[in-house]
């Protein structure tokens, strides 16, 4: 009897599968943390024999080199990748035997689109398909996006993506359950996925890759592509060096003259706590990327790559998770950390920087048209409707271009608050005047702002 076990990477919107039988098992795109693998493995009491790559990844640091080094499995990556390691190299068709005992083997399915050299893998049992991870190809509802490789290869790989979901929908049985890595929030989806598990049957009927002919889907998938996150031009190459083995000890204890220090020299503080507690009282200076929000993904798309960061957490468990979801995406190692609140983090004397929060309503009560309102939502947010007057900044363009923003106590809101809360700590930083809009951009229009489209 087969089995699978997901490991979530809800931060980056990704998810990485444990398969196999009775005694042994293949780990299918893991991440860089790759205990949570050799736990998964544990528990089911079985040998990770395999770990197969999809594809070189493009939105975080694989774990799958050392998984295998560690574990001795075979490392499985597709041939046409280009790698400076040892490897297995997989071709379309390769067969491995998974598990003699329980007749679970992987096949390679040549699924080109989210990159050249993209491979899928059916798991079967006694023969019979029961479940294809999928990767960057076919998603919940949509497809891996085909812009990550090369510019000039993005129309040409959006066609290869149509032919390969097509490929996977008629060499399947639609009971074939569907296991992509990508599509859970993350942004190497082309499009929000819809859903949290789906069949080969199913995405015939509800995946636009299945239900429009290619020079429709091409046309609708270009258009719809949003930008792409700064730090994945750095993940591609880690993944084809290969990522060396990650250190998750608590980073040195810094105090609060070093923590002056850090800010004094340039370097980013990074405030890790709630917005609610942020706003209330924090370190002037510092950022707010809050932990339980996309730390990783915002944090390593607007920070200057390889800057020093010092954490600023309420617990040691919040800097532990912060560590964790950060070695994801290449921040390795925080040069520095504190644990408490900003009286431990501020020296004796000093109190702590704060700003005001309020709502769309409290916006409205105050006149938008008396305000700087600065929406920092992305361009494809902002195009189903904005507030009249507003100025729009996208979140990740913000600290290069501060010096945009109007004169005047700036209303920063996003669509949910927690984008608008990283907006507010940067311009706080820069000593202006801010109120974080905490709500949810529904509320504007019942609060009577103005709203504008087109």
């Amino acid at each position: 009897m087969f089995f699978v076990d997901t490991i979530e990477l809800e931060g980056l919107g990704n998810r990485s599968y444990l398969a196999g039988g009775e005694h042994m098992a293949v780990a299918v795109d893991p991440p860089r943390d790759i205990d949570q693998v050799l736990a998964a493995a544990a528990r089911r009491g079985v040998r990770i024999s395999h770990v197969v790559e999809t594809h070189i990844h493009n939105d975080y640091v694989t774990g799958g080199l050392e998984l295998a080094r560690i574990t001795g499995a075979q490392y499985l990556v597709p041939a046409d990748a280009k790698v400076s390691f040892a490897r297995v190299p997989v071709a379309d068709g390769d067969t491995v035997d998974i598990d003699a005992g329980s007749r679970v083997t992987l096949a390679a399915i040549a699924t080109p689109g989210h990159t050249p050299h993209h491979t899928s893998y059916a798991l079967r049992e006694a023969g019979r398909p029961v479940v294809v991870f999928t990767g960057g190809s076919l998603l919940i509802g949509t497809v891996g996006r085909p812009d990550l490789v090369e510019p000039r290869l993005t129309k040409q790989l959006a066609r290869a993506q149509h032919a390969s979901a097509h490929r996977l929908a008629s060499g399947l049985p639609d009971e074939t359950a569907v296991l992509p890595t990508h599509g859970f929030g993350s942004f190497c989806s082309s499009a929000q996925s819809d859903g949290e598990e789906t069949t080969i049957g199913k995405e015939k009927s509800a995946n636009t890759a299945l239900t429009v002919d290619v020079d429709t889907f091409v046309a609708d998938l270009l258009a719809g592509l949003e930008d792409v996150p700064a730090y994945y031009a750095h993940m591609g190459p880690a993944n084809a060096t290969g990522p060396a083995p990650v250190d998750l000890t608590p980073p040195a204890l810094a105090d609060p003259g070093e923590i002056a220090l850090r800010l004094a020299a340039g370097e980013w503080v990074v405030d890790l706590r709630n917005r609610v507690a942020f706003a209330e009282g924090h370190v002037a200076g510092s950022f707010n990327f809050e932990a339980d929000g996309k730390i990783a993904t915002y944090l390593a798309w607007m920070i200057p790559w390889g800057k020093p960061v010092t954490l600023l957490a309420e617990s040691a468990q919040q800097l532990a998770e912060a560590q964790r979801e950060l070695v994801r995406v290449g921040i390795d190692r925080p040069a520095a950390a504190a644990t408490g609140g900003p009286a431990a983090w501020l020296p004796t004397g000093q109190t702590p920087a704060s700003f005001p929060r309020s709502t769309f309503a409290g916006l409205a009560a105050h006149g938008a048209e008396n305000a700087v309102v600065l929406d920092v939502r992305r361009d494809s947010e902002r195009a189903n409707g904005w507030i009249e007057g507003s100025v729009h900044i996208p979140i990740h363009e913000l600290p290069g271009r501060l010096a945009e923003v109007p004169q005047g106590t700036v209303w920063v809101h996003c669509a949910g608050g927690m984008r608008a809360a990283i907006a507010a700590s940067l311009l706080d930083a820069a000593g202006r005047d801010v109120v974080a809009v905490d709500d949810g951009f529904d509320a504007a229009a019942d609060a009577g702002l103005p709203l504008t489209t087109g």
